[in-house]
This record gives structure tokens, C-alpha cells and sequence, in this order.
């Protein structure tokens, strides 16, 4: 009996530890980011915007591309002449701009997200093998970063649209192979800071496989500076887009951007404000929620912030 007593006690020890572990490691993540202001209002923007792209088509009150010439113009249903059918008014088609809004976040978010994990796992990989091998690799894959750096991007970008249909998936491609090299050359100059620390010669000299090095002890101690960039990117991504589908270059009807909504109301500015004002202040909301959902993972995953938190709690 006492036996039987003492494994079933030795049985059920791990699984408690387990839930501890875990239920304390999401408390924890939760705490910090409820201590950090900016952090907590960027995670919340963020996630509206996420939410608001993947239920758009629930969520949308009108037909996104229905033309509605009897009710065109019409303004937001606070102003005189306003309703409450048409929350923020109507363009010059008499499109509905809140339903255009909504859907136009999801061009948005799918093309600055895939093209900065585009951009973003080519620069690493780049990054990291030309700081962390040195000598002629470093030499060649630097010069082939001085190459595009010599071709504005914009320029190029603009091209290449012109000659290729545009469209979601060229877009992404096109930004992702743009814009690899401020990745790479922050990678780089980071990784050859680290590679010179004690803990990463000392891993060397006990003969440690350079690959174990990259993995445990490079790649986290750049990952901080790795997820800033990231952020910024999506931000200024987004913004490329917009101005792109503003030239005309970007996402083509029937398809929904911010950006050409912006092109919409460019001409309605004087009289009819709420065409090209609305789409702005989505696309501001949602980079300022992006940059300070950067900036708090930033400083939650560096490991000397973690390790001073750990140390004080």
C-alpha cells in the first residue's frame, strides 16, 4: 500500500510542474505587456487590424465594389445629409467606405507581412553567413548587397511592376527581393559584435560545431535587433504599398487597397473630404500599432533585459 502510494505520487509530480511552468510563462508575458503602455495599445491595434482582415467579409455591412450611383457622395452619417446605413459616407461611385475600409486591411496586412518574412529570412541568412564566416564569403555576399543598394528600390519596384501584371503575389515578391538588404547589413554588423564575446570563444575553443554556435548562441542574441527591423518593415511596407497602388502600380480593382482609395479621393479633397481622409487614418493606425508592437518586443526578447527581470523578480 505505502508502495503503491509512493509512485502514484511520483507519477503525478511532472504533470503539475508542467502546467506551472506553462500557465506562469503566459502570465508572465501578460504582466509585461500590461506594464508597457505602448506596447499593450500596439498589441491592441494589431489585433483589431488582424481580426478586422481575416472576418472582413462577415463584418462588411455593403458590397465593397457595388456602385451605387443614387447614393454617391454622401457624407459621414454625423454630417448633415449623413446615414446611419453609410457609417462613414460614400465616393464618387457611391461605393460604401467603411465596407472598403475593412476589406482593403487585408491587401494591407497579406503584403506587408509575407514580404517582410520574404525580405526578412533572406537577409538572416545572408547576414549571419557573411559576419560569422568571414573572409571571401563575407566579401562576396557584401558586394552583392553594395549591387542593390546602388539600384533605388523605388525605382526598381516600379519597373518591374510595369512589366509584370500587377498583383498581390508580385507585389510581395518583388518588395521581399527589395528589400533583404538593410536585413543583411544589420544581421552582419551584429553578428560580428557577438562572435566576438567570451561566450562565443569560449564555445569555439572547446570545439563546439559552428553550426550549434549560430543556433544557441548567434542567432538569440540578434533576434531582438532582428524583430525591430521586422516591425518597421511591415510598417513601412505598408505605407509602399499604399503609395504604389496611389500611382496606380499596386492592387487593381476590383481588389480593395487603402492606397487606392487614397487615389479615389485625391480629387474630392476640397469637397468631399471622407473619401481619402478615412483610408489615411487606417493605414496611420495600423503602422503606429505595428512600431509599438516592435518596440515592446524589443525589449521584452533581449537577453539582458530578460536576465535583469529575472534576477530582480
Amino acid at each position: 500500500m505505502q508502495g503503491n502510494a509512493q509512485a502514484k505520487t511520483v507519477t503525478t509530480v511532472p504533470t503539475v510542474r508542467k502546467k506551472t511552468k506553462a500557465s506562469g510563462g503566459f502570465k508572465r508575458w501578460c504582466r509585461l505587456l500590461w506594464q508597457s503602455k505602448t506596447g499593450t495599445v500596439g498589441f491592441v491595434i494589431v489585433s483589431l487590424v488582424v481580426l478586422i482582415a481575416v472576418f472582413a467579409d462577415l463584418l462588411v455591412p455593403h458590397d465593397p465594389a457595388e456602385n451605387n450611383l443614387s447614393n454617391m457622395l454622401l457624407p459621414p452619417f454625423w454630417m448633415e445629409g449623413g446615414s446611419t446605413e453609410y457609417l462613414l459616407g460614400t465616393d464618387n461611385l457611391g461605393r460604401d467606405i467603411f465596407s472598403r475600409i475593412l476589406v482593403g486591411s487585408r491587401v494591407s496586412l497579406l503584403v506587408g507581412i509575407f514580404s517582410v518574412v520574404l525580405a526578412g529570412v533572406i537577409g538572416l541568412l545572408v547576414g549571419v553567413a557573411a559576419g560569422f564566416y568571414g573572409k571571401w564569403v563575407d566579401t562576396i555576399l557584401m558586394r552583392i548587397v553594395d549591387s542593390f543598394l546602388a539600384i533605388p528600390s523605388i525605382l526598381f519596384i516600379l519597373v518591374v511592376l510595369a512589366v509584370f501584371e500587377p498583383s498581390i503575389m508580385t507585389l510581395i515578391v518583388v518588395i521581399g527581393l527589395t528589400n533583404w538588404v538593410s536585413y543583411a547589413r544589420v544581421v552582419r554588423s551584429e553578428v560580428l559584435s557577438v562572435k566576438e564575446r567570451d561566450f562565443v570563444r569560449a564555445s569555439f575553443s572547446i570545439g563546439t560545431n559552428k553550426a550549434t554556435i549560430i543556433r544557441k548562441h548567434i542567432v538569440p542574441n540578434i533576434i531582438s535587433s532582428f524583430i525591430v527591423i521586422s516591425a518597421l518593415s511591415v510598417a513601412t511596407t505598408i505605407i509602399l504599398e499604399a503609395s504604389l497602388s496611389f500611382l496606380g502600380l499596386g492592387i487593381q480593382p476590383p481588389d480593395v487597397s487603402w492606397g487606392a482609395m487614397l487615389t479615389d479621393g485625391r480629387n474630392y479633397l476640397a469637397t468631399n473630404w471622407w473619401i481619402a481622409t478615412f483610408p489615411g487614418i487606417a493605414i496611420t493606425i495600423t503602422v503606429l500599432g505595428i512600431i509599438f508592437l516592435g518596440d515592446w518586443l524589443r525589449d521584452v526578447l533581449d537577453p539582458r533585459n530578460y536576465f535583469s527581470k529575472k534576477g530582480g523578480a
